[in-house]
C-alpha cells in the first residue's frame, strides 16, 4: 500500500468538481484516508512549494493556491502515486489525455484543478505537511 497527497485547487473548488475528482480516485481503487477543506495561508503555500522557490512561477503559484479554498486529501492504494498522476493527466490540460481530470476540467497550466505527489519521498513530505497521524485512518 502506498500513500500520496492530492489537492483539489481553488479553481476545482470554484467549479464545484470536488466530488467528481474524488469519485475518479475511488473508482480506480484509491481510498481516501484523510480529507480537509482549507484556505491556505501564504506561509503554508510557500512552505509547501518551497522546492519551486527559485522558479519564475513561484509567486503566481502561491498566490493562486491562496486565492480560495482547497481540498486536501491523503489517498491510499496499490501504486497510488502513479495512479493519481495518470488520472490527473499532463500539467498542461491541452496536452493531457482525453478523459483525465485536467483534460476534462482544467483551463491552463496553472489553473489545472488538481495537484498530486510525484514520488514516494515527495508524498511522505506532502501528506505529513497537511495531516498529522491522528487525522489519517
Amino acid at each position: 500500500m502506498e500513500r500520496t497527497l492530492s489537492i483539489v485547487k481553488p479553481d476545482g473548488v470554484k467549479k464545484n468538481v470536488i466530488g467528481q475528482v474524488i469519485a475518479r480516485f475511488e473508482k480506480n481503487g484509491l481510498r481516501v484516508v484523510g480529507l480537509k477543506l482549507a484556505t491556505l495561508t501564504k506561509a503554508q503555500a510557500e512552505g509547501f512549494y518551497a522546492v519551486h522557490r527559485a522558479r519564475p512561477f513561484f509567486a503566481s503559484l502561491t498566490e493562486f493556491m491562496t486565492s480560495g479554498p482547497v481540498v486536501l486529501m491523503a489517498l491510499e492504494g496499490e501504486g497510488a502515486i502513479k495512479k493519481v498522476r495518470d488520472l490527473m493527466g499532463a500539467t498542461d490540460p491541452k496536452k493531457a489525455e482525453v478523459g483525465t481530470i485536467r483534460a476534462d476540467f482544467a483551463d491552463s497550466i496553472e489553473a489545472n484543478i488538481v495537484h498530486g505527489s510525484d514520488a514516494p519521498e515527495t508524498a511522505a513530505f506532502e501528506v505529513g505537511y497537511y495531516f498529522n497521524a491522528l487525522e489519517l485512518i
